[in-house]
């Protein structure tokens, strides 16, 4: 029987699954209290709530919603200047797909992966295919992003060749891809410049500005490490940063003659 259709297996890969993370050990005291709520719902409740299929989730209840700073920052930041922009069609690299399938509702998004997503969706075209190496003739991407990706490029974290100058080559070829005129929109950690092998760099503001020096920067935004968003920011309160997230939003100046600004 396939281990989704056990019952048991299910159970102990629930209950086990509160030692295995840190949230979940320290919710561990919970236990008596949400025996004592499962009874009681259960003998009061119409519908069948079986020992078998209880899937408790101790950790859960705070006083605030828990996230992700980066992601969700990132994630906004990039809908408002994408909805503001409103390019025929954008490019993504790599970056979050819960973000992806929601920008796909309000601008056609062709998402690059060297893993595949294996989806059916209106406005969203997946492929595969390298960051190091892109199916886009040079200069041909109007509108382009790449959150929280070029800091992996290298580390053999998602089944990568190991390539120490992984995250130059990335870079590298962002730019070539990009249009005249075209808007490439970059998030990456930014602080106390590392290498937090094989999860992440960590980046100086002054290294990712050398990195993409080919291009104009129009706008830089971080989220600190306490996780609050500042629209307008500048390379001092990135550096200041343990591990920040860096917003940079680069052009590429039009050629002669094609009247954008």
């Amino acid at each position: 029987m396939p281990l989704s259709r056990n019952p048991l297996a299910r159970l102990v890969l629930r209950w086990g699954g509160l030692a295995l993370n840190v949230r979940g050990v320290l919710s561990l005291p919970r236990i008596p209290g949400y025996l004592v709520q499962w009874r009681r719902f259960a003998a009061g409740s119409a519908m069948a709530a079986p020992a078998r299929d209880t899937y408790p989730c101790l950790a859960d209840a705070t006083s605030r919603t828990a996230f992700d700073p980066h992601y969700f920052h990132q994630a906004a930041w990039l809908a408002r200047r994408l909805a503001a922009a409103s390019p025929e069609r954008h490019v993504d690299v790599g970056s979050d797909v819960g973000m992806i399938g929601v920008l796909s509702a309000f601008v056609p998004v062709e998402f690059v992966d060297i893993r595949p997503l294996a989806v059916e969706l209106s406005g969203l075209d997946p492929r595969a295919g390298s960051l190091l190496a892109m199916d886009h003739p040079s200069r041909s991407v109007a509108s382009l992003s790449c959150l929280h990706v070029i800091e992996h490029v290298g580390l053999a974290r998602y089944g990568d060749p190991l390539d120490p100058a992984g995250h130059e080559k990335a870079a590298a070829e962002l730019v070539r891809v990009l249009a005249p005129g075209g808007d490439l929109y970059l998030s990456t950690p930014v602080g106390r410049e590392r290498v937090c092998f094989n999860a992440h760099r960590v980046f100086s503001h002054a290294t990712i500005a050398r990195l993409f020096g080919e291009l104009e920067l129009r706008s830089f935004s971080l989220v600190d490490d306490g996780g609050t968003f500042h629209v307008s920011a500048s390379h001092r309160d990135a550096d200041a940063c343990d591990y920040g997230c860096g917003l940079f939003h680069f052009r590429r100046q039009p050629s002669a003659g094609t009247g954008r600004s």
